[in-house]
């Protein structure tokens, strides 16, 4: 068996990409290693055609494809920090965080400009949640909504008894 002594994998698949072509250099036939890492023969031999072509590197797993991201590693650490002072230091009515407002500052802070839909994956990138301020009309009338749970909520929860109940017939 040959060893390298090169980076270790990056995860179980690499892994056993890169098991398949040691067993295969060892002598093993495809269908053995098929059967010993519980795969098909086709993917030994789409994984050995490929370390043919590309060596021992093209088994080791790649980035997946799409954009850089626009915040930096630490400028995505930065931003609890950052967000921790609340929205009101940040000029905003309530300490509610949107994504509206969390792309302004970032914008702010950091120069860099996001939709305010593309936020919601940099928050969770960050283990944040987005928070949706509750819209309550201007005329709304605290203590008649009191009074109202407190006299005729309870009249409504109310199940009829035996004696008061109206027969359906």
């Amino acid at each position: 068996m040959t060893t390298h002594t090169v980076a270790p994998p990056h995860d179980w698949q690499e892994g056993r990409r890169l098991r398949a072509l040691d067993l295969f250099e060892a002598g093993w036939r495809a269908t053995r290693i098929a059967e010993a890492l519980g795969v098909t023969r086709g993917a030994v031999s789409q994984w050995l055609k490929a370390a043919r072509e590309g060596g021992r590197d093209a088994l080791r797993r790649r980035p997946r494809p799409g954009k850089t991201p626009k915040l930096t590693a630490e400028q995505r650490a930065r931003l609890p920090e950052v967000l921790a002072h609340g929205a009101e230091a940040y000029g905003f009515i309530g300490e509610v965080w949107t994504t509206t407002r969390v792309a302004e500052v970032i914008r702010r802070e950091f120069g860099v400009r996001y939709h305010p839909a593309s936020v919601s994956r940099v928050l969770r990138a960050i283990r944040w949640t987005v928070q949706k301020p509750k819209r309550r009309a201007t005329q709304r009338d605290e203590a008649a909504i009191a009074a109202w749970h407190e006299e005729r909520w309870p009249a409504l929860q109310a199940k009829p008894t035996r004696k008061t109940a109206r027969s359906s017939l």
